[in-house]
């Protein structure tokens, strides 16, 4: 699963959330992304290679916590 928006680093999705900025995740190809409880995400988006991955706790589909 990925975040929008598109963060280079961790530290700026931890920054992001912290701020209280709007931050959601999505799968591209799934119906359905999941809006409450763990899930895992990378970054940054496909075609760039992947060079970060996180723990997110979703409320109502928005991130509210980065591990």
């Amino acid at each position: 699963m990925y975040v929008n928006p598109n963060f280079k680093t961790k530290r700026e999705l931890r920054d992001a959330v912290k701020a209280g900025r709007p931050v959601n995740v999505y799968q591209p190809g799934l119906r359905e992304t999941p809006s409450e409880g763990w899930a895992s995400v990378e970054g940054p988006h496909y075609p760039k290679p992947h060079t970060w991955y996180a723990e997110v706790r979703l409320e109502a589909g928005l991130v509210k916590a980065v591990r």
